[in-house]
């Protein structure tokens, strides 16, 4: 099997379980960010990144709410065009939203661009050497690679269920790895 294949193979069983913790665990956003703020918590002055999650994916929404009210600038994920870094548009709780590449929710694309200093990345799955499988656009790494080269303390944080956690992520050279990953049961720094 190829690497490509291997990722398709993950990705597809991840989903599925995805779904069935998703389910079971409701407060999972809640509880992940207050461990996020127990054991990283925001720079000061930092931008911040996120995404607005649609179906099961993992609800990162408590996170920006909090980065909100400590005054942090918020940008979600655009994706501008196939095989470029995304970018990332202004958000507030009351932002007004559009239908945006693949059906994702963004902020409406006249509003100002964020340059993140602190990205949470969505995953499907991750390991212990802070590799991620994403869903397969390459759109994340290409845009931490990109953020690492202009500013080397650009911080990625991944979130999702505990459950997605697997022994290895298949990975080549291209894949960025995480600097912290953050879940309901805890934070570890990779």
């Amino acid at each position: 099997m190829s690497l490509d294949d291997d990722k398709a193979a993950l990705r597809a069983t991840c989903l599925d379980r995805r779904k069935v913790l998703h389910a079971a665990l409701p407060q999972a956003g809640e509880m992940a960010c207050d461990h996020f703020l127990n054991g990283i918590g925001f720079p000061d002055e930092s931008a911040v990144s996120a995404y607005l999650p649609v179906r099961d994916e993992f609800d990162v929404l408590p996170f920006v709410e909090v980065a909100d009210l400590f005054g942090h600038d918020i940008g979600m994920p655009v994706v501008d065009a196939k095989a470029k870094p995304l970018k990332f548009l202004q958000w507030s709780p009351d932002a007004e939203l559009v239908t945006g590449a693949m059906g994702i929710p963004t902020p409406a694309l006249d509003s100002p661009l964020v340059i993140p200093d602190l990205l949470f990345v969505p995953l499907m799955a991750f390991d212990d050497d802070g590799y991620r499988l994403g869903y397969g656009g390459g759109f994340y790494d290409r845009t931490l690679a990109d953020l690492r080269r202009r500013n080397p303390g650009t911080m990625a944080v991944g979130v999702c269920f505990s459950g997605l956690k697997v022994d290895h992520v298949p990975h080549d050279d291209y894949d960025e790895r995480l600097d912290w990953i953050v879940t309901e049961a805890g934070t570890w720094k990779v």
